[in-house]
């Protein structure tokens, strides 16, 4: 079966989203980043498998937020439903149970991924039960998994820290699956990471904005 691509993001609304980085750059600039990112994030989902094979798992108010209008029309044909739970763990093993069959869930923080990037994570699970893709900070952006109920791993997992990655791999591990690493990138929480991304991928909606932080902070 082809997998789902499972999508978990915040709509991008001012003080909802890249706090971290707004507190460089300002609420408004940070916003704009984090509509980029989720746009150019939708386009790749949709380009490796259709829009009927992805989904999203949104908090906050798509309708409100920045780009509102280009957002909702690029996910025509997702399935959206937003998300359930309290904490990041137990909103994303919330979200996984909603799907069937092989799963490949990213965020919102790597507008650098590609369609192909996304499918080298499914296939990984031609070997694997499990696919996680490390970010450069300790943390992950993919998690592939060729059973989905098997994200109930995450509940109990601290998210943003530095140990994310390893923490989620011995959970995996500790529930008796074989895990594999992918592709590690760069994700995007401070002002920082904004240039060096942007780089990687420089025909990208978030390169744009990008450029404009670069020229305003001149």
């Amino acid at each position: 079966m082809p997998p789902t691509l499972l999508l978990v993001a915040k709509a991008p609304v001012p003080g909802l989203v890249k706090t971290r980085l707004a507190a460089d750059v300002g609420e408004k600039a940070a916003t704009a980043v984090a509509a980029a990112a989720l746009l150019d994030t939708i386009e790749a989902c949709t380009l490796a498998v259709g829009p009927e094979r992805c989904r999203l798992a949104f908090s906050g108010d798509l309708a409100v937020g920045f780009r509102a209008d280009e957002i909702q029309a690029a996910l025509n044909g997702w399935t959206l439903a937003p998300q359930r739970g309290t904490g990041l763990g137990e909103r994303l093993a919330n979200a996984h149970a909603e799907v069937a069959g092989p799963v490949v869930q990213i965020g919102m923080d790597t507008p650098q991924v590609t369609p192909g990037g996304l499918l080298a994570a499914a296939g990984g699970l031609d070997a694997a039960d499990a696919v996680l893709a490390p970010a450069e900070d300790g943390g992950w952006w993919a998690l592939a998994l060729r059973d989905p109920s098997a994200a109930t791993a995450l509940r109990d997992v601290p998210m943003s820290t530095p140990e994310t990655y390893a923490a989620t791999r011995a959970a995996l591990e500790g529930i008796g699956l074989r895990v594999a690493a992918g592709e590690r990138l760069r994700d995007v929480d401070h002002l920082a990471d904004v240039a060096p991304v942007a780089a990687t991928a420089p025909h990208t909606r978030f390169a744009v904005v990008a450029a404009e932080i670069a020229r305003v902070a001149r």
